[in-house]
């Protein structure tokens, strides 16, 4: 059991008084794994009590140069010595974009936000204005944030028929139930058909290039382009995790598919508050009141719009990224625990399905491909949970209940004591 000090054992009782569920609203530990993080550098961070631990998590994915680089560190110090906001275009707002169109295939024109979750409301927001229709289609399992549309069908029961949505939390107004339609992620012939029985309804499909961790079939994205553009329908991609780690062009770079609009975020703001949705020009000018019809204007105001300090931190970021051999070290980090996790698994007797890319990865416990979502319901979840509080317990964090996020910053050290450590829980999960 990791030791806590008095003063984090104080202020886990404090944050259990002052915060909801005694967190920030995203990860949750077990009590007895519980921690607050102090600091950290590169690949690790370090707990209140002091206490060192190999991040996988790094921030859910912004941290692919690891934490506090110092390229990135002296831009945002120096963007912090001109000011924090102004509430009107700034230079780094303007370099920054131009970066994105320079890099993303399907981006001439972005429009930034401080979220993903504002990013991909906003995605949907511009369909409907653009098209005039109303309906989003989507995939079960599918993440697009916490907003009364995205939250649909993300943690589904699989109780209810495609394209049904259900509601996943609670404060949802019923009347949208009907706005969202539900597909199966990488089952074209399902989504075809709902696509063919609604196309004067539906303004756009939004999808995650790769669902959470499950990577598309082959062809999967190339028949869904060709289905939305035969129909009419705009195609969004959703990037906020995929954009800049699967390749610097994102997913459609790596998967070779052009959507109409895509929104990225996480490792474009360099681990700061900043997102953006992108697409042709068309489409965006829904956003310009010189260009868009009074009926198709949408009006888009943030007081931290284009974050100065972030827009900095991005640039810095992404000057990194375009350096010889970064993503090849980021794919071969990845790829030596993908493997590690899959061999020590199996060596113990376990079934397991490795899903993802090297980029971005874990396993399921199932003697099935795990395709979709459903797929992934019947996966054995004892297993896994038990994985990831044996690694916890002995200093490597990483996302629950799936993901693994390497980045460039994680050196041999880290990736043999997170191998070291995975041989030596596999042995101990089974039920």
């Amino acid at each position: 059991m990791t030791q806590r000090t008095p003063l984090e054992r104080d202020l886990l009782e404090k944050a259990a008084q002052f915060l909801p569920g005694s967190g920030t609203g995203n990860t949750t530990y077990p009590d007895e794994l519980k921690f607050l993080v102090r600091e950290g550098k590169g690949g690790r961070i370090w707990d209140v009590s002091g206490n060192e631990y190999v991040d996988w998590l790094m921030g859910s994915g912004p941290m692919i140069l690891g934490h506090a680089h110092p390229a990135v560190t002296e831009a945002v110090l120096s963007a912090v010595g001109r000011g924090s906001t102004f509430f009107t275009t700034n230079d780094q707002a303007v370099l920054l974009a131009e970066e994105l169109v320079d890099a993303v295939p399907c981006a001439e024109q972005v429009r930034f936000m401080t979220s993903g979750t504002d990013a991909c409301f906003q995605a949907m927001r511009a369909a409907r204005a653009y098209t005039g229709k109303e309906k989003i289609l989507k995939f079960e399992g599918g993440y697009h944030g916490s907003s009364d549309y995205a939250m649909m069908s993300v943690f589904a029961s699989a109780a209810v028929e495609f394209p049904q949505a259900e509601p996943n939390t609670a404060g949802i107004p019923k009347a949208l139930n009907d706005l969202m339609l539900v597909s199966q992620f990488n089952d074209l012939d399902t989504t075809a058909a709902i696509v063919s029985a609604h196309k004067d309804e539906i303004a756009a499909v939004i999808v995650e290039p790769l669902q959470r961790t499950i990577a598309p079939n082959p062809g999967f994205l190339q028949g869904l382009r060709k289905i939305t553009q035969e129909a009419g329908l705009l195609l969004i991609f959703d990037e906020i995790v995929t954009g800049f780690r699967l390749a610097y062009g994102g997913a459609q770079e790596y998967y070779g598919v052009t959507p109409d609009m895509c929104t990225v975020g996480k490792i474009m703001g360099g681990g700061y508050p900043l997102a953006a949705l992108m697409g042709n020009a068309d489409v965006m000018s829904v956003y310009d009141r010189a260009a868009a019809p009074a009926d198709s204007y949408v009006d888009q105001i943030g007081t931290l719009n284009a974050f100065p300090i972030a827009c900095a931190a991005g640039l810095a970021t992404l000057a990194e990224l375009r350096a010889e051999g970064a993503y090849d070290r980021l794919h071969e980090v990845g790829g030596r625990i993908r493997s590690a996790l899959v061999d020590a698994c199996e060596t113990e007797g376990f079934s397991v399905q490795s899903v993802g890319e090297d980029a971005i990865f874990d396993i399921y416990f199932a003697d099935h491909p795990v395709r979709n979502f459903r797929d992934g319901l019947a996966a054995d979840g004892q297993p896994l949970a038990r994985l990831n509080a044996g690694l916890l317990g002995r200093g490597i964090l990483k996302s629950w209940p799936q993901k693994f996020y390497p980045s460039i910053a994680h050196t041999d050290a880290d990736i043999d004591r997170t191998v070291d450590a995975i041989r030596e829980v596999a042995p101990t999960i089974k039920g």
